[in-house]
């Protein structure tokens, strides 16, 4: 089993040693743990993890620097945010800042180290009724515009490709649902960001969410959500104390 290196950080030690207690004999090996994003440099051995799990605990725009900070420093090292908060504001704060799941504490066990693997392969991991209050409007990438969705000049193509991004699909994934060639993912990619002003691959999905092009793909594949509900015997949650 390849385990993958996994970095702690958050400043509530008895919730970081459970988390890393029920981590132990899963394929995502604790490296080490920092009380702050600031203290990382101090605890790893000169190579970046293979991921970052950060808990979230009071300011919410604390974490967002924090995130921004990682993307700086770590581009490459998905980052995922365990927390209590529910409120699809503060997810869609994370996601932008460039947070690549957004997991709450009540999660099974079995549902984080799936939600895990899905960061793990690029995939963007939120909890159901959180992703429901996207897409109901409930809360946007930016303040609110009053167009409608033909007036962004989006081809149905790059509407195709906006629901692929919700359902976290990599550019391979997506030319393989709609039969075309990665080359043109990415032309068609770099075309709807410009057209709705979005900076990244997750501004696009939350946007797309927004303006109600999921969860309904117009292809087939079977293709399911990456928005897994943390159904299950509770886990996280009996250590937050």
């Amino acid at each position: 089993m390849s385990e993958t290196s996994t970095l702690l950080v958050g400043r509530n030690r008895l919730f970081l040693e459970g988390l890393k207690s029920l981590l132990k004999g899963s394929s995502f090996d604790v490296c080490a743990e920092a009380s702050s994003v600031s203290d990382i440099e101090d605890v790893i051995d000169g190579d970046d993890p293979d991921l970052i799990l950060i808990e979230l605990r009071g300011d919410v725009a604390l974490l967002v620097e924090d995130l921004r900070q990682l993307q700086d420093d770590m581009p490459d090292v998905p980052v995922v945010v365990l927390t209590d908060e529910r409120d699809p504001r503060t997810l869609a704060a994370c996601l932008n800042a460039g947070a690549d799941a957004f997991l709450l504490k009540d999660i099974s066990l079995e549902a984080l180290i799936h939600s895990l693997k899905l960061a793990m392969m690029g995939q963007k991991v939120m909890p159901t009724d959180l992703a429901a209050a996207l897409i109901n409007g409930a809360v946007g990438v930016a303040p609110s515009s009053c167009k409608r969705i033909e007036e962004y000049g989006l081809s149905d193509r790059e509407q195709e490709i906006l629901r692929c991004l919700v359902y976290g699909d990599a550019n391979k994934v997506i030319a393989n649902r709609l039969d075309i060639t990665e080359a043109t993912v990415k032309v068609h990619m770099k075309s709807l960001l410009r057209k709705i002003k979005a900076g990244n691959r997750t501004q696009a999905a939350i946007w797309a969410l927004n303006h109600g092009l999921a969860p309904g793909l117009p292809f087939g594949g079977g293709a399911e959500p990456m928005f897994p509900d943390p159904a299950g015997t509770p886990a996280l949650s009996q250590l937050t104390g």
